[in-house]
């Protein structure tokens, strides 16, 4: 952990009041924080920091979707690894949707924030536009390869072929995504651990629809994003499931009661209301559909539609 999150971090068992954590440190090597633990002097609450990651979840009892361990599942990874990083190892089949979801923000520096990152392409295109960026996510086994790549510059990887099968993929960064103004931590997109007000770019990439509480997910990117001269992206496929919430708190994909309708113009009207959840009101700047490929082994990929909103306030 990058002593200069110190800066930013505030406890998330605490939200929404917002109280400053104390870092004790145990080993480090310079401003990397290889173990400790951050501490809250308001509620007690201690959050380890273990081989350089800080586990930020707000406490044991944290809620979490049925679906959420299939995360810490190596075929599960190896389908997260090639969507985010196989046109680095020239797969002909690879993605080109994370420098696509990228050519929407400009490089105007501040800090940047990477909701959801899953094992963090996309944390490393928002290197290029920032000054710094934050991936966040849940799985620990997410954000222990996406700071491992970040480290090392590579990663070895099994990829699953059928079956059991698998083969050796390599990961290598190439010059432009060799950022050191990333970190990753593991924290939850519905209690994020930062101060108000202080990303200038915030993304949520497929998350939306996988989180238990989609509308508190919105309401913490519109508490950490900048009241002004902010850039949101959000892209989603809008597949609301059981598994992930209740169906009362999905924002689409209902034939009645509150954001009954589709997903997409529910969310369009929640950022933009004047009068709404989300204060101030941010700006419609684009939408249009990203397609995103998954692959689960090598004869069967998905194919997702994954609608994007870009609003600014």
């Amino acid at each position: 952990m990058n002593k200069l999150l110190l800066d930013f971090l505030v406890c998330p068992a605490c939200l929404p009041l917002e109280f400053p954590l104390k870092l004790f440190i145990r080993e480090s090597n310079g401003d990397d924080i290889i173990s400790g633990h951050l501490y809250c002097k308001k509620c007690a609450q201690k959050y380890s920091v273990d081989k350089g990651i800080a586990l930020l979840l707000p406490d044991a009892r944290a809620e979490t979707s049925s679906s959420q361990y299939r995360y810490e599942e190596e075929k599960v990874v190896s389908s997260y690894l090639w969507a985010h990083y196989s046109d680095l190892f020239c797969d002909h089949d690879a993605n080109d949707a994370y420098s696509a979801w990228s050519s929407h923000f400009l490089k105007t520096g501040g800090i940047a924030l990477d909701t959801g990152c899953a094992v963090g392409r996309f944390t490393f295109e928002l290197g290029q536009k920032s000054n710094f960026v934050m991936g966040i996510d849940r799985s620990y086994t997410f954000v222990k390869l996406a700071r491992e790549l970040l480290k090392k510059g590579c990663l070895d990887f099994p990829l699953t072929m059928e079956g059991d099968l698998t083969e050796k993929r390599t990961i290598i960064l190439p010059d432009k995504l060799k950022n050191q103004n990333v970190e990753f931590l593991v924290a939850d997109a519905l209690a994020l651990p930062f101060s108000q007000k202080i990303f200038a770019m915030v993304s949520s990439l497929n998350l939306l629809d996988k989180v238990p509480r989609p509308l508190t997910h919105l309401l913490e990117i519109n508490r950490v994003a900048h009241g002004d001269n902010a850039r949101f992206l959000l892209s989603d496929p809008f597949s609301w499931s059981l598994d992930s919430a209740k169906k009362e708190d999905w924002l689409g994909g209902k034939k009645e009661g509150q954001y009954h309708g589709k997903g997409l113009e529910n969310v369009c009207s929640i950022l933009t209301k004047k009068n709404g959840p989300l204060l101030p009101p941010w700006i419609l700047l684009k939408k249009g559909v990203q397609p995103w490929k998954i692959r689960n082994h090598q004869n069967h990929y998905e194919m997702i539609r994954s609608q994007f909103i870009v609003a600014s306030r």
